[in-house]
């Protein structure tokens, strides 16, 4: 009955072993994402040497960094000469299957649902967004150069003296 007991257990550990590494991971980066609007982060951020937090200005203070509003491509992008840029831009407004004035950005960067992550506590720190992102000045469709995981992140935590606590990611 003892040996019964310890088979099951076994058989148990291993199916669920299998299953976590055969199972999908949505939150594992993903290349293969392709935006609604072509958008070049090399032209904005890099030639240009827009901040990122221009843009992504919920960065310092929500959860998600957030994508600009349309008001703020077109203040840039106001002269006649400019407006061409904007062309894939206004697509969507007349685009009846989507609310108008509004694009549905594809999300590049997902975590887990028991992670709780801001980046404002990490802005603060004066950590640049190219240490999560990589080079995204670089890039003209972003795609991840790091797999953001708790490895990933202890490793920071570790090298910066931060604390490991499970508390600080997991509320």
């Amino acid at each position: 009955m003892k040996y019964g007991a310890v088979a099951v257990a076994v058989l148990i550990l291993i199916g669920g072993v299998t299953t976590a590494l055969l199972s999908q991971r949505p939150w594992l980066p993903r290349s293969d994402v392709v935006q609604p609007v072509p958008f070049s982060h090399r032209i904005h951020a890099g030639i240009n040497r827009i901040p990122c937090q221009y843009c992504h200005e919920y960065a310092r203070r929500s959860e998600n960094s957030g994508v600009p509003p349309i008001q703020r491509c077109v203040g840039c992008h106001s002269s006649m000469a400019e407006q061409v840029a904007l062309q894939a831009v206004r697509k969507p407004w007349i685009d009846r299957r989507q609310a108008a004035f509004e694009i549905r950005w594809n999300r590049v960067y997902t975590l887990p649902d028991f992670v709780r992550f801001y980046h404002s506590p990490h802005i603060k720190a004066g950590l640049a967004c190219q240490r999560c992102h990589g080079p995204v000045e670089t890039m003209d469709r972003v795609t991840p150069v790091f797999e953001i995981n708790m490895g990933f992140c202890l490793n920071c935590h570790t090298q910066r003296h931060v604390s490991i606590e499970c508390s600080t990611c997991h509320y």
